[in-house]
């Protein structure tokens, strides 16, 4: 299983907090591509519902990862 930013992004608007099963379903009605549900189907399922993208790739980046001052502009 590998992510990188533009699989994970293709997540974002998922409906969080989500089972593996869910993520999947809501992949495969979206028409996501092969890869992220080859990695979905890769996650172990423990039966608990995870809470955001960062659960699955914890190197997924957040806002404070960008040096962005929105104040500035």
């Amino acid at each position: 299983m590998y992510w990188t930013l533009e699989l994970a992004s293709k997540l974002e608007d998922a409906p969080w907090p989500a089972t593996k099963e869910e993520l999947l379903d809501y992949a495969t009605r979206s028409g996501i591509s092969l890869e992220v549900i080859e990695n979905l189907e890769e996650l172990e399922d423990e039966g608990e519902p995870y809470d955001s993208i960062e659960d699955i790739w914890p190197d997924y980046p957040t806002k404070d990862d960008f040096l962005f001052d929105e104040e500035e502009y």
